[in-house]
């Protein structure tokens, strides 16, 4: 895999050596003068060149036409939003990946932009918070098919309908299944005969508007009135 990073700051730097590391050629652009003397002390030095990702003969000559992935990383959200635009329509990259640095600019990173994935990181961390803090509810751990579907993670509550029961036996919501179950730290593969135990951990990949059901199969059980 081929990809080129443009933004040489915290970010673009650590996503080069994580790429790296797994196998993948890669290609930092970065602008600044100062920034590039710091990162040859970081990284092998073909892997860097001095330009604007914003300018087509930099990413021509960086080797835009064979990467499968451009990823713009920079710390201005208008610089991150040209290079996804012309990546995507100059070029035809097949994946472009933007950072969003101000939540309130989100909006314009869409498909019709060029980006494929937005990462923006104030509301996933805010998310994370938010998780964190809500002890003993459902947790998401990884979004997929761009937030369509995830995978989350909960406890059986001790008073859940489902605890005493076969997975077989369980009517899951139809666009969920249980992807492992973890028992006091051992992972059990959730074959249908599987009965679960209150506090077990499911993991299970949902898709988002079925959330709320599995959460409350796998929650304590209401109580008809």
């Amino acid at each position: 895999m081929y990809v080129i990073i443009v933004g040489g700051g915290k970010v673009g730097t650590h996503l080069a050596h994580l790429l790296s590391s797994g196998g993948a050629r890669i290609r930092l652009l970065e602008e600044r003068r100062e920034r590039i003397l710091a990162l040859r002390r970081e990284l092998p030095e073909e892997t860097i060149a001095f330009g604007s990702g914003t300018d087509p003969r930099m990413l021509e000559r960086a080797g835009v036409r064979e990467a499968d992935v451009v990823a713009a990383v920079t710390g201005a959200d208008e610089i991150n939003l040209v290079v996804a635009g012309l990546a995507r329509s100059e070029f035809k990259v097949p994946r472009v990946i933007a950072r969003v640095n101000h939540p309130k600019n989100l909006w314009m990173f869409t498909a019709k932009m060029g980006v494929d994935v937005a990462l923006n990181q104030a509301d996933i961390l805010a998310h994370l918070i938010a998780e964190e803090m809500s002890v003993g509810e459902m947790m998401t751990l990884l979004k997929l098919r761009k937030g369509e579907y995830s995978l989350v993670e909960e406890k059986v509550h001790p008073q859940s309908e489902v605890a005493g029961q076969a997975i077989v036996q369980i009517a899951l919501p139809a666009e969920s299944v249980i992807a492992a179950v973890i028992r006091r730290g051992k992972l059990l593969v959730p074959r249908g005969g599987l009965v679960l135990q209150p506090g077990d951990e499911v993991l299970a990949v949902v898709h988002g508007a079925e959330i709320p059901r599995l959460s409350a199969l796998l929650g304590p059980a209401r109580i008809a009135r």
